[in-house]
């Protein structure tokens, strides 16, 4: 690919890399499709445990290319239509994805940037790293993004990063939910080595399935209906042959079958 970088190691670790370091991994046409068939190719490979996603260079991700939102500002609205739907099927590829994925945050996380930060599973960011959803600068919105921003900050908080577009240091980004761990930049791939140790300990098809569960729950009263999906859910998983192993391994005081080497070290 001409704008990613794309590696899995041999515990099933992929780790997706935006590859345009000379304009902080902004992203045109071209990475959007190509981030949209990285995530296909990475989801259906039997290989792959977990993604993260990260960008060469300085930066995570400064948001879209200028040149790229000059050229739709001078398109029609069908070019636009068709453009904004191919952002809006990548990012969701991203959460969607039934296996866990990282955000390797460090430098700069704007706009687009930030969406794809809160798009995937888990965020880790260095602490000098900086964030912005600065769409209004431009004169346009985050809509494409705005779901996904709302959902990890809560309304009151995305409102407020949208109409100022202001830029937030990592620690205010970690209180309101936008990252989930910032350490020193020297730190960051230890930080993201232990988050991949404690997935990776974890079974495959659970992790799946508590995506595709969670995805079907909203905060709110646990209806009649919920609590149907909660039961059926549980009942069908724990009959399970992961949910065999994971039993057994545990009375056996032994890793699980899915568990690498490597992240085979007990904690207690």
């Amino acid at each position: 690919m001409e704008t990613l970088h794309i590696e899995v190691d041999a515990r099933g670790v992929a780790h997706l890399t935006m590859n345009r370091p000379e304009v902080f991994n902004a992203f045109n046409e071209a990475m959007i499709a190509e981030l949209g068939q990285a995530m296909d190719q990475l989801t259906a490979d039997p290989r792959v445990r977990l993604i993260v996603l990260a960008g060469a260079g300085k930066a995570f991700s400064a948001g879209a290319d200028i040149q790229w939102m000059k050229r739709a500002s001078e398109a029609t609205q069908e070019v636009n239509l068709v453009d904004a739907r191919r952002f809006a099927a990548m990012l969701h590829k991203i959460a969607a994805c039934p296996k866990p994925t990282i955000a390797r945050v460090q430098g700069l996380a704007l706009g687009g940037g930030v969406g794809l930060t809160v798009a995937c599973d888990i965020a880790v960011a260095s602490s000098d790293a900086k964030f912005a959803v600065s769409e209004a600068r431009f004169g346009i919105l985050p809509s494409v993004i705005g779901p996904y921003v709302m959902n990890a900050v809560g309304p009151r908080q995305a409102r407020r990063l949208a109409l100022t577009a202001s830029r937030i240091a990592a620690a205010e980004a970690l209180a309101m939910g936008m990252v989930h761990e910032v350490v020193e930049a020297a730190e960051l791939d230890a930080a993201l080595a232990r988050w991949i140790a404690e997935l990776l300990a974890n079974g495959p098809q659970a992790q799946g399935e508590i995506k595709q569960l969670f995805a079907q729950l909203e905060v709110g009263p646990v209806t009649a209906e919920v609590r149907e999906l909660t039961a059926q859910t549980i009942a069908r998983v724990r009959m399970g042959a992961e949910a065999r192993e994971g039993f057994a391994a545990f009375l056996a005081k032994r890793p699980a079958a899915w568990v690498p080497p490597a992240t085979n070290d007990k904690e207690d």
